[in-house]
């Protein structure tokens, strides 16, 4: 996934342009967190929430022939949760006063979504590029010197202790 502190940047960009979001935190389609700023609200129970709404989503938007999830919005006495689609494999989870703009919400709960999701599927596609690859040539592993035998000398040929030879060694008898 994107690293968390790219993340956690738009999250907090996002809860500073909009006041009244009390929380917001990007999550996986698993319910697993990628990162949060969520104070007074376990991380994970809401992401894993979130993962169970979306699939309900999906199949309520794809069944009624609405096309792919785009975003969901849950109103409470207290306030709202909207849930944004982030890219490929990701969402976003804002949640809001009941007095926050909801126009304001989407417009801004939509860009950081399409962000996040930028962040989150480049990650995941140098993932896969990395794991693609054909693996490097091995790793050099120090060579044993060779071994060396000393080499035989040289033979050296010496003079024959018979002296010098002669030039015709036959004899010759008169008779």
């Amino acid at each position: 996934m994107a690293s968390e502190p790219e993340i956690l940047d738009e999250l907090r960009r996002l809860r500073a342009r909009v006041p009244q979001l009390t929380g917001a935190l990007a999550a996986g389609v698993d319910g697993l967190v990628l990162a949060h700023d969520t104070p007074g609200v376990e991380p994970e129970v809401v992401a894993a929430l979130t993962a169970a709404a979306l699939g309900v989503a999906v199949r309520l938007a794809d069944t009624t022939g609405q096309g792919d999830f785009r975003e969901l919005l849950v109103r409470g006495m207290y306030g709202y949760v909207a849930t944004y689609a982030a890219g490929e494999s990701a969402v976003l989870t804002l949640l809001a006063q009941g007095r926050v703009n909801v126009g304001r919400l989407h417009l801004e709960g939509r860009r950081a979504g399409a962000r996040i999701g930028e962040l989150v599927d480049a990650r995941e596609a140098k993932a896969r590029e990395a794991r693609a690859a054909p693996p490097g040539p091995p790793a050099k592993t120090p060579a044993k010197a060779p071994v060396r035998t000393p080499a035989k000398p040289p033979t050296v040929r010496t003079r024959s202790a018979r002296g010098t030879a002669t030039a015709n060694a036959r004899t010759t008898t008169e008779s």
